[in-house]
């Protein structure tokens, strides 16, 4: 099996080459794309993976709803639709963007295309490859957890910018 490639972009998205898997996750801070869904309930409740034990980074941490790579040569809207159906099960949805940004790690550096949806439990199937749990948490349940090593750095960084854009105004 050959080691996954990704586009190497630059802060506006545009492509600009290619790297794999372990050269984006190694420090070099190669800026590369990632996805980002937010799936909220009609009680305005987010829906959070617990990260699996196996994932290469922050693995036994709760995280946004469906999150993942854009493989080299696919675009932003297809790899969303493919890591939705991949983690969550959801294959009808429509989703709404919300906004680009880059985030840097000790590891990586991505540009996060985020979106949302709103969707029923029944709707979804967890994958227990990649995500070991999922459940719908109310905005007062995360803002308990936020800084207690519960959640992934990001995830907590980018519920504030969801707070900030007025997400839950939104539905």
């Amino acid at each position: 099996m050959s080691e996954e490639l990704f586009p190497v972009v630059d802060e506006t998205g545009k492509v600009v080459g290619k790297a794999t898997r372990k050269e984006c996750h190694s420090g070099s801070m190669i800026l590369h794309p990632v996805v980002h869904l937010h799936v909220l309930d009609a009680d305005k409740r987010l829906f959070l993976q617990h990260r699996s034990m196996k994932k290469d980074v922050q693995p036994g941490k709760w995280d946004t709803s469906v999150g993942g790579h854009v493989d080299y040569g696919e675009t932003i809207e297809t790899a969303l639709l493919r890591e939705a159906r991949e983690e969550l099960g959801l294959t009808v949805i429509e989703v709404k963007k919300l906004f680009t940004y880059k985030f840097t790690s000790s590891i990586e550096c991505e540009l996060v295309n985020a979106f949302y949806t709103v969707c029923r439990l029944e709707d979804i199937t967890v994958d227990g490859d990649e995500i070991t749990e999922g459940r719908f948490f109310s905005v007062d349940e995360i803002l308990d957890r936020i800084g207690t090593g519960f959640f992934t750095p990001n995830f907590e960084q980018e519920f504030f910018r969801l707070r900030e854009f007025g997400l839950w105004d939104k539905q």
